[in-house]
């Protein structure tokens, strides 16, 4: 694994109280992590990889801006037709002896991913995936399983669809600061977009959600314009770090630099664990974060 070295980051202002007390108090135990999935979903422009981010209300642990995922949920353990690499590799990929907890969250991430965008990674064998998923019935899937009116499984095995997990790449895992009320252990993953399919906002809920060139929103980090386009309360006059947490921006940084889709994913990645930890810097408060910079022609350099 490559040296790594110290990054800092600005201190999100919703997580300002938290530290604080944590100061304040004296460290204690840190709440349990809830296990979330997220998926960075790719494509390849003329000027550079794009990704996939959306508005996520309220004060979420992986950013007021993030990649598709959430919470894993009890039905991520049911049966459910599995095309690809098996539960036992992923577990391998992730680095855990835990062959279920892997499996969680390799559904979770396909799930998360159908709920927020409509893109799913699933087909009727390891040559086909579906095809237009944008259609009205579609949708009233993906709200049902978003309410938990339906369980994802359940979706799938009615159209005679499994997952297909070789779809799906291991990142890294993210967890959230020790002091922070809520706190996610997130594991991500990228995907490409299937053939025929795009992504879309959930009827009703979704607020904003669009493709962005990585290379141009960390060329514009200090600045407030992606904040200012989003145009909610909690965005607007805020720049970069202001919107991710430090794992997205170390992960834009990263596909900024790629040179393309299929390098990007192809890089081979280790297993590790980071983790943003509080200190203080002149007065400051910021997070502090393990990770080695980008360098030219190593676009992947902190995996």
């Amino acid at each position: 694994m490559p040296q790594l070295a110290r990054r800092l980051f600005a201190l999100p202002q919703d997580l300002e109280g938290a530290a604080q007390s944590w100061l304040e108090h004296g460290e204690r135990t840190p709440r349990a992590a809830r296990l979330a999935s997220s998926v960075v979903l790719l494509r390849d422009s003329p000027t550079g990889l794009e990704t996939w981010l959306g508005y996520r209300p309220g004060s979420s642990p992986l950013g007021v801006l993030a990649f598709p995922g959430g919470s894993l949920d009890a039905a991520d353990d049911d049966p459910v037709g599995w095309l690809g690499p098996s539960p036992q590799h992923w577990a391998e990929q992730m680095g855990t002896d835990d062959v279920g907890l892997a499996r969680r969250h390799v559904l979770g991430a396909i799930r998360e991913l159908f709920e927020e965008t409509g893109v799913l990674l699933a087909g009727a064998d390891m040559a086909s995936t579906v095809e237009a998923t944008s259609t009205p019935e579609y949708m009233r899937a993906r709200l049902a399983v978003a309410e938990q009116e339906k369980t994802f499984p359940e979706v799938l095995a009615k159209r005679g669809l499994s997952v297909r997990t070789d779809l799906l790449k291991s990142l890294v895992n993210w967890r959230s600061p020790d002091f922070a009320h809520r706190r996610f252990d997130t594991r991500y993953f990228a995907a490409t977009v299937p053939l025929n399919q795009q992504p879309t906002l959930l009827d009703g809920k979704g607020v904003w959600g669009r493709w962005v060139n990585a290379a141009s929103i960390i060329a514009g980090r200090d600045t407030t314009d992606l904040g200012d386009e989003v145009g909610q309360e909690n965005t607007v006059g805020r720049t970069l770090g202001g919107l991710l947490v430090p794992g997205s921006e170390i992960m834009l940084e990263k596909m900024a630099a790629a040179n393309g889709c299929i390098a990007y994913l192809s890089y081979k990645r280790k297993a590790h664990v980071y983790q943003p930890r509080l200190v203080e810097e002149d007065g400051k408060l910021l997070l502090e974060v393990e990770a080695a910079k980008t360098t030219a022609g190593d676009p992947q350099r902190e995996r």
